[in-house]
């Protein structure tokens, strides 16, 4: 960092470089909400790094403009990764898989046949969600099951939200791999 940049206080640093962080952001991020979160987290690795004498950077705007699109990427990952249950099927298979969900998770009028498959996929859900360990499990049914935000799970249980990611995610590749048969059965069924 130069030395008028060192000798900024960090208030200054955000207030100089947010206006076009945030610009640059919205550009890539269409959620104002995950935009305002990346820009929070640019500058949180800013703060982090300056509390850390041994790092140096050099190019203050270049490395601000790196973080966020190194913050974006990954962004994105996590919410391709959380997709469930995203098989990579083609635009006929999304429509059976839409179906089979209505089948599933609709009690509005449910026939013999509907129940039955309900009934079956629940069990080995569960048996599935067993095989996870404890806290691999909790994340999954408190995000899928009962509907609460990672931000919500990481306010209730005091874990940091990217553990809680980390841990959804290897419960969701788990649970992929192990009903991908049973929903390759009921797809030929």
């Amino acid at each position: 960092m130069s030395e008028s940049q060192e000798q900024k206080p960090v208030e200054q640093l955000v207030k100089e470089y947010r206006p076009r962080l945030k610009s640059f952001i919205r550009r890539w991020v269409p959620n104002k909400e995950d935009a305002e979160d990346v820009l929070q987290d640019v500058f949180y690795q800013l703060v982090k790094t300056l509390d850390n004498n041994a790092v140096q950077i050099g190019q203050l705007s270049a490395w601000l403009f790196r973080v966020a699109r190194n913050t974006i990427i990954n962004m994105g990952r996590k919410k391709r990764e959380e997709e469930l249950p995203a098989l990579g099927f083609g635009d006929e298979e999304d429509t059976v898989w839409e179906e089979f969900s209505v089948t599933l998770f609709d009690d509005d009028n449910p026939t013999p046949e509907a129940a039955y498959l309900r009934s079956l996929v629940w069990q080995e859900l569960e048996a599935a969600l067993a095989e996870l360990p404890p806290e691999q499990r909790e994340v999954f049914e408190l995000a899928e099951l009962e509907g609460m935000s990672v931000k919500e799970i990481a306010k209730a249980t005091g874990t940091p939200a990217n553990t809680l990611l980390s841990r959804k995610h290897y419960a969701v590749k788990h649970l992929r791999h192990r009903l991908k048969e049973l929903y390759k059965d009921i797809l030929e069924y």
